[in-house]
């Protein structure tokens, strides 16, 4: 199956299944001499694992990161490293009733279409469970990047349908995220929220909402044009994770409502450094990053697994009544900001690479 990887220099292969014995990722590209423990990524893969609080999944895993690989000594030789996670407690018996059906909005239909054959615990490779191997992997650009450029990544639960918290991207800090399990840095905003996503998920339902990113201390120069703009691969990698059904960077969509004399970012000078007045263009302009903090939004739609009665189709196209059992999400956010942070680390540590080189 081809699409399992992401990165040119700084090269992620992701691989596992939601219900297999493990899953992991193969990091290519790391340069030698960086010093890394399993202290350096165990962190983020406690902030989206299963089973942390009332609003999540209630799957236990303990998702322990091994790393079996391109270490010695516990500093990095530049050669592949090798990241492991077992699955600790699958229930593949839940799925049994959907082995000859299709969940809608799942990839049980076009998987079976495309490769004759699909793994119905859990929804396998399709399964949200994957996206801890990124995550691990994306540990180890964050320490990277910040060895590098001393760039921080700062994501959070902007919105949970519509209740909405809106604030300086800047400001953000991850002791504010991290405060409160639904990570909206506002704590009146994140009871209201919380609240929301405890009615949906005891109605058997789900909901949906965005996540928000700034990225900052980025330097000037990373991205390629034409089809490796900086904002097109972090569209791609934020794309890939699971539910994600919209991206915007800077002004995005609302940008459409000003006026090019509105919308433009004006160049100034500050201390002797140039930079813009404005940041509608989200810290890069014409595929390249211009130094300024890169601010963009994911959309996440409701999780497809629902608890309640549905219709839908089986393999010889009858009509029939199902509902699924085991352990959902019934609000994907929470969870997704460590992942959209990793996913934002991936691209840009790739890009690092590429414009300053593969030097430590």
């Amino acid at each position: 199956m081809a699409g399992d990887s992401i990165g040119k220099l700084f090269k992620v292969t992701n691989w596992g299944e939601s219900h297999g014995p493990m899953l992991g990722a193969v990091v290519e590209g790391c340069p030698a001499g960086l010093t890394l423990s399993v202290d350096d990524i165990q962190p983020a893969l406690d902030r989206r694992k299963p089973g942390q609080s009332k609003i999540v999944s209630q799957r236990k895993e303990s998702d322990i990161v091994q790393i079996v690989s391109g270490l010695v000594d516990g500093v990095t030789t530049g050669t592949p490293i090798s990241l492991l996670l077992q699955n600790q407690d699958q229930k593949s018996k839940d799925y049994s009733n959907i082995a000859e059906l299709f969940r809608p909005s799942h990839g049980d239909f076009t998987y079976q279409q495309k490769y004759g054959i699909r793994d119905v615990a859990g929804g396998g490779r399709t399964s949200a469970r994957v996206t801890a191997a990124s995550v691990a992997a994306g540990a180890i650009a964050v320490k990277l990047l910040a060895v590098r450029h001393g760039i921080k990544i700062t994501a959070w639960v902007e919105s949970v349908q519509d209740i909405e918290f809106k604030t300086d991207p800047e400001s953000v800090t991850a002791e504010q995220v991290e405060s409160n399990i639904v990570r909206c840095p506002d704590e009146s905003i994140a009871k209201q929220m919380i609240k929301r996503i405890e009615q949906v998920r005891k109605a058997g339902d789900t909901i949906g909402g965005v996540v928000a990113c700034c990225v900052q201390r980025v330097p000037v120069g990373l991205g390629e044009p034409i089809y490796d703009k900086l904002e097109a691969d972090l569209a791609r990698a934020m794309l890939s994770i699971n539910a994600s059904k919209g991206f915007e960077i800077g002004s995005g969509f609302s940008g459409t409502l000003m006026k090019g004399s509105e919308h433009n970012d004006q160049f100034i000078s500050k201390e002797q450094k140039i930079m813009t007045a404005s940041n509608f263009s989200g810290g890069i302009q014409a595929g390249i990053s211009n130094g300024m903090p890169i601010n963009f939004r994911v959309a996440f739609k409701p999780v497809a697994t629902l608890l309640q009665k549905q219709k839908t189709v089986n393999k010889q196209g009858e009509t029939v009544d199902y509902q699924v059992h085991g352990r959902h999400d019934p609000c994907v956010l929470p969870r997704a900001v460590p992942i959209v942070e990793a996913m934002a680390a991936l691209v840009l540590c790739d890009h690092s690479l590429r414009h300053f080189g593969t030097q430590l």
